[in-house]
């Protein structure tokens, strides 16, 4: 006899729209691979002085080492969700991961400041898998309302990622033995568990008569069908890029909290990890309401929320607010951030069923694509928050732009 949950091994197929331990069981798979992209990005923030100094690099080095992540973690989105579309979503998905564990440990071991920037980028390529694949395997299983459901489940469990990830980088640097190359280590024991726990315990979601047919030319023309889709591009740039300028906030906020308002790293990783709980309050939301209140209704205010959000942190920082005023406007900002995602993935994938690997690789390169762009600029002076601010409240007015722009009905 077969086990009910055994369909990873067995071969059995996957109900529509699981309840009860199966759907648990998803929910703990897809939040584990979706957690190596902020694992992956946040982890080692706390240690941008020490990597500086120890490397013999400058701020802006250090934050293109995020950079380089960044764009590895989009290409990447971009070759594997089309990849999964064709091969389906547990092999891919096991591969990448034992991949992301080796360029962990490239990371580790690299003596320069030029060898690290690349292993970050073949390191983000690699964790883009868990990314795509675990939105791919939601409209998989998940359709209608209970997709929204699902993916606000699953963004509140993955929210716990940015929370947990600079605190638990800070705690490694606070260790006796404690460096730098020690954070890396720990993201590549991450990556064997995870290929441990997809071999075990994952479905494979993606029957082979469902899977698309063909050559590179048609796996590439289902990405322009993605594209072209008005809708669609619509919510991908919506979120593509709100949630791509916060990685502004990402890069600049080390700097900002530990050299301009002197706070320490284990501070930084606290104060940096609430937002965590922003993004938790705002997918929470988005699940608990999209029962009584249309999706994108939550989705506009979400974003009217972002912008009034960052035009305050953005006064602060021409100001030079206490730093209170800053880690609440950020906090709101985060709060936008969660909802955005949580109902812009669900209007964006409704009719992508045919497609979601693509979809989603879509949806999550975007914003990975933005934020290599924007993370820089916040280095361009040191001793200010006000470039951060600036690309905060920008990307905030753009996104809103592009909601209104084209996410509507069409005008004749």
């Amino acid at each position: 006899m077969r086990r009910r949950h055994g369909a990873a091994v067995t071969g059995d197929p996957v109900p529509r729209n699981p309840t009860g331990a199966l759907r648990t069981l998803l929910a703990i798979v897809l939040a584990a691979a979706a957690m190596l992209g902020p694992l992956n990005v946040d982890m080692y923030l706390p240690a941008f002085p020490e990597m500086t100094e120890d490397l013999s690099g400058t701020a802006s080095q250090t934050q293109l080492s995020l950079t380089s992540c960044l764009i590895g973690m989009a290409i990447g989105q971009f070759v594997i969700g089309p990849i999964s579309d064709a091969r389906g979503r547990r092999g891919p998905l096991t591969w990448f991961t034992a991949l992301f564990a080796l360029s962990s440990l490239a990371c580790a071991v690299s003596p320069s400041m030029e060898l690290l920037i690349t292993a970050r980028f073949l390191q983000g390529f690699t964790a883009a898998a868990g990314v795509v694949l675990s939105r791919a395997v939601a409209r998989d299983v998940f359709d209608g309302r209970e997709l929204t459901r699902f993916f606000a489940l699953l963004m509140v469990i993955n929210a716990g990622a940015p929370m947990v990830a600079p605190v638990l980088g800070g705690a490694l640097l606070a260790l006796p033995f404690g460096a730098w190359p020690l954070i890396f280590v720990f993201l590549g024991l991450i990556g064997v568990g995870l290929v441990l726990l997809v071999r075990w315990r994952l479905p494979e979601t993606l029957p082979p008569q469902r899977r698309i047919r063909g050559s590179a030319r048609v796996v590439a023309a289902t990405a322009v069908e993605v594209l072209t889709d008005r809708a669609f591009l619509g919510y991908a740039l919506t979120v593509g890029v709100v949630h791509g300028g916060s990685f502004a906030y990402v890069a600049g906020t080390p700097f900002v909290y530990q050299e301009i308002y002197g706070v320490s790293p284990q501070v930084f990783g606290v104060l940096f990890g609430v937002n965590g709980l922003a993004i938790i309050a705002g997918s929470w939301a988005v699940g608990r309401l999209s029962a009584r209140v249309a999706e994108r209704v939550l989705l506009r205010y979400a974003v009217i929320t972002a912008v009034a959000a960052t035009a305050v942190l953005l006064v602060a920082a021409v100001v030079r607010a206490p730093l209170a005023l800053v880690v609440t406007a950020i906090f709101g900002y985060m709060v936008a951030v969660g909802m955005i995602l949580t109902g812009s993935f669900t209007l964006a994938m409704a009719e992508q069923a045919h497609r979601a690997g693509s979809a989603g690789a879509v949806l999550g390169a975007l914003p990975l694509i933005i934020g290599a762009i924007v993370s820089p600029l916040v280095g361009l002076d040191e001793s200010s928050a006000l470039p951060m601010a600036a690309v905060l409240f920008g990307s905030s007015v753009l996104g809103g732009v592009a909601f209104a722009a084209l996410t509507g009905p069409r005008r004749r």
